[in-house]
């Protein structure tokens, strides 16, 4: 049975002078994907998606060398829009991520709204697997607060930081024929 792998990207260099969507993923980042890639989870890969981002943009470029499979990209895969606020120190960050998820219907700080987000990425992915002409997997690379929206999308579950990846870096699984995540985030290495 194909399936649908929603990845997100590894570890990432953080650089508060560059806009977020424009950092690179760490050394270290890129030695996981590279394992990921070329282990069983991706071994029946026929198509990538990724979003615009560097960092999804070099996780994706990763698993296309491994798998001989050129990327797409959909501008719709990329993490729900923060330019209102750009860097923010770790703290801030996670004070902030903790209000977007809780408050799904809100901007918060003149972030894109949580409900948004959802439907974008929803829409893409949906529209991704229609198009699909089968005969392998998809893997879609992206970003950690739309993989988790679209989680609770696909799961019917309410909006929350519950279902969050715990870290950069982890998967999930759905069968193409229903879009059921199959497990909760999994680490791209263990």
């Amino acid at each position: 049975m194909a399936r649908l792998i929603v990845i997100t990207h590894p570890e990432v260099h953080v650089e508060p002078g560059l806009p977020v969507p424009d950092w690179p993923l760490t050394r270290h980042g890129r030695q996981q994907m590279k394992a990921f890639a070329e282990g069983p989870i991706c071994a029946g890969v026929t198509a990538i998606w990724t979003s615009p981002e560097v960092k999804a943009q070099e996780a994706a470029s990763i698993l296309s060398k491994a798998r001989d499979v050129a990327p797409r990209t959909d501008r719709m895969l990329a993490e729900n829009d923060r330019s209102a606020t750009g860097y923010l120190p770790a703290e801030e960050f996670e004070s902030t991520a903790n209000q977007f998820f809780a408050f799904p219907e809100d901007s918060i700080r003149g972030w894109e709204r949580a409900v948004d987000a959802q439907a974008r990425i929803r829409l893409a992915v949906t529209a991704i697997t229609l198009a699909h002409p089968g005969g392998g997997d998809i893997a879609v690379v992206t970003h950690g607060a739309v993989g988790t929206l679209l989680y609770c999308a696909f799961r019917n579950l309410p909006i929350s930081r519950r279902w969050d990846q715990p870290k950069q870096g982890h998967y999930w699984v759905a069968d193409l024929t229903d879009l059921m995540p199959q497990h909760h985030w999994l680490p791209l290495s263990v």
